[in-house]
Order: structure tokens, then C-alpha cells, then sequence
């Protein structure tokens, strides 16, 4: 019996009423080597979904993160959601410090509740 092939869960980025999208535009910014590991990462994820640590970690309240290690010993989050089999980008931030600062957990759970509606 031939193996099945991995299931493909696609990644779409959350967008303002405006239609920009702040996730892709933010990881547009970042330079190749950067971008090359953040979207590696979030392929990872789309392939292998549900994914546990240390690549994906659940934050409450059906938001997951993204744990994206960077050259220079830096680290990447993009913020997410699962909603209605999609994977929902909803906010990404080089971590400056250990723990992940209010207001992007903010920012990623409006933007969720905006997608839900």
C-alpha cells in the first residue's frame, strides 16, 4: 500500500479592512536568511499540523505561536490561529525578551476575533 502523501493545510495572512497584509509585509522586511527560516518553519507547521514544541506552542485561547530560531541568535513568532482548516497568520515580531510582550498578544487576539466574524 503506497503512503499517503502529507497534508497541506494552507497558511493565509490576516488582512486589514484595507487589505494589508501585516504578517506578509513584516516578513517581506526581514532579510533572506530570516525570511528563508521563518517560512521554513511555518512550511513545518502546514505539513506536520498538529505540531508540539519546541517548534509550535499553544498560547490560550486557540492562539499558537511559531518559534522560529534566527541567525545571530535572535528569535522569530509569528502568532496564529487554526480557523476552519486554514492556518491563520495573524501577527509576527523578532522576541526581544523571554516573555512574549502584552501587546502582541493583543494585537494577534483582535485580529483573530476581526477573522472570526
Amino acid at each position: 500500500m503506497a503512503a499517503e502523501p502529507p497534508r497541506k493545510i494552507p497558511v493565509v495572512f490576516y488582512r486589514t479592512r484595507g487589505g494589508a497584509e501585516a504578517v506578509r509585509d513584516w516578513l517581506r522586511d526581514l532579510d533572506a536568511a530570516d525570511r528563508n527560516a521563518v517560512g521554513q518553519d511555518l512550511m513545518r507547521v502546514q505539513y506536520r499540523w498538529p505540531v508540539g514544541m519546541p517548534l509550535c506552542r499553544a498560547l490560550g485561547d486557540g492562539l499558537w505561536e511559531v518559534r522560529s530560531a534566527l541567525p545571530g541568535n535572535r528569535i522569530a513568532r509569528v502568532l496564529f490561529s487554526v480557523h476552519q482548516d486554514r492556518i491563520v497568520a495573524l501577527h509576527g515580531f523578532i522576541k526581544k525578551t523571554r516573555k512574549t510582550p502584552d501587546q502582541d498578544m493583543t494585537l494577534a487576539r483582535r485580529r483573530k476575533r476581526e477573522f472570526e466574524i
